[in-house]
């Protein structure tokens, strides 16, 4: 099986530096989607303020057992068109990863890794969800189902 790889993150500057609350010259992309939100972030009339990657959620791994620490996509604080505003931490994952594995008679390691990677995502997320939730946030999980829409 070949190992699966990543495009290196890049950089990013926004065109509206005044609503990004992180250091603007510290703005990194790990794919096109994210890259895609950011742009739609920046650009947003309602989009009050936002920043990436600067919110971090301790979470415990179900493989060791320890603590973690979960660096969540984006922040984003929003006004909607009646005035009202809402805060969300955003995910950024393909839709395929977003499932939970479904059960195989053959245990490979894709299969293994599938099942450690939803492991893993599953507790970041439940973490998110209680911090946001403590806070009166929303916690989502974006796919491309949902930015190529």
């Amino acid at each position: 099986m070949k190992k699966r790889t990543y495009p290196e993150p890049e950089q990013w500057y926004p065109k509206n530096p005044k609503k990004y609350t992180g250091d603007v010259n510290n703005i990194w992309h790990r794919s096109s989607w994210e890259k895609r939100l950011f742009e739609w972030l920046d650009k947003n009339e309602y989009v009050i303020e936002w920043n990436s990657e600067e919110i971090i959620i301790p979470y415990i791994s179900p493989i060791d057992g320890k603590w973690h620490r979960y660096f969540v996509d984006c922040f984003a604080k929003i006004r909607n068109s009646s005035g009202q505003e809402t805060s969300y931490l955003i995910e950024v994952k393909p839709y395929a990863q977003t499932q939970e594995p479904q059960v195989k008679r053959k245990i490979t390691k894709a299969y293994i890794t599938e099942i450690t990677n939803w492991g893993v995502n599953s507790a970041k997320w439940e973490s998110a969800k209680r911090f946001c939730k403590q806070r009166n946030w929303k916690f989502l999980i974006l796919t491309e189902r949902d930015m190529f829409k």
